[in-house]
């Protein structure tokens, strides 16, 4: 007989991976991987709606991958953890996607984007 049993540590682990399921959320972390990002910048790359982009920052903040630092009005996000990089890079391996192919939406600096990350002529206050 075959145990149906959940056990905490499957729990963690499928916990690890609901947290990932939203595509947002794999190009947010990206994204942020090498580099920091402001909501602003994070609104011109995705093309999706500041609050919803809120939503999936405090959600990988709560999950503890994703940190803040402040910088004058702007807060930026960065990667807490590169091995969920990692992670990202063997699944996509596993699903035969290129991961070269996604990681471009990270490149800077993005035209359309106000942030001083992209836009040095910005002074941060």
């Amino acid at each position: 007989m075959i145990s149906t049993t959940i056990l905490p540590n499957e729990e963690k682990l499928a916990a690890l991976f609901n947290q990932l399921s939203l595509p947002a959320r794999i190009q947010i972390l990206i994204i942020i991987r090498e580099q920091p990002a402001c909501v602003c910048h994070l609104v011109a790359a995705l093309g999706l709606r500041q609050a919803t982009i809120s939503q999936h920052l405090m959600a990988l903040r709560e999950a503890g991958w994703v940190s803040i630092q402040k910088e004058g009005r702007y807060i930026f996000y960065s990667l807490s953890d590169i091995r969920l990089i990692k992670l990202i890079k063997q699944a996509a391996a596993i699903a035969n996607i290129s991961y070269n192919e996604i990681e471009k939406i990270s490149h800077r600096p993005l035209a359309n984007c106000p942030c001083p990350h992209c836009n040095p002529d910005l002074l941060i206050e």
